[in-house]
């Protein structure tokens, strides 16, 4: 499960609809409690897909934009790890949208995300966002829906 206030959601909600009809990400900072996440922090990031990402990347995701993939510049990533450690915090997830798609994880999701990590898709339709769905990989590489839950 994964714990995060309205605000949170509302902060990923406005980034996603602000890039549609590209897709947005962002980081989650955040600690671990006994039986789920604790979301202390959501942060925008600027998509940084381009040509030289997809560089990094093999298979079909080398031809697509921004409108289906996205990337956190590994500068950015570090930063905020950085950030994290010295609040006592880590980076606990990461959040992009799916325009015009569900919030459904890609294969190309499936590929590149991490152990550990939630995963919070929120499907944007005609440039509003609609529906949220964390997930999480299981030990076979395989992602698992995790509760959302609202907390004050």
């Amino acid at each position: 499960m994964i714990r995060l206030s309205q605000e949170h959601l509302q902060t990923i909600r406005i980034h996603a609809e602000s890039t549609y009809p590209n897709e947005c990400c962002g980081i989650i900072m955040g600690y671990l409690a006994s039986e789920s996440k604790i979301v202390v922090e959501v942060i925008p990031t600027e998509n940084a897909w381009n040509t030289e990402a997809a560089a990094e990347f093999s298979g079909e995701r080398t031809a697509e934009s921004k409108r289906r993939q996205y990337a956190i510049a590994p500068q950015v990533m570090l930063k905020i790890q950085r950030e994290a450690r010295d609040r006592s915090l880590s980076i606990i997830g990461i959040f992009h949208s799916h325009p015009d798609h569900p919030a459904i994880p890609s294969e190309c999701d499936r590929l590149y995300a991490w152990q550990g990590y939630s995963y919070i898709i929120v499907s944007v339709q005609n440039g509003k966002a609609g529906e949220f769905q964390s997930w999480s990989l299981d030990d076979t590489h395989h992602f698992q829906a995790e509760a959302i839950e609202n907390i004050i």
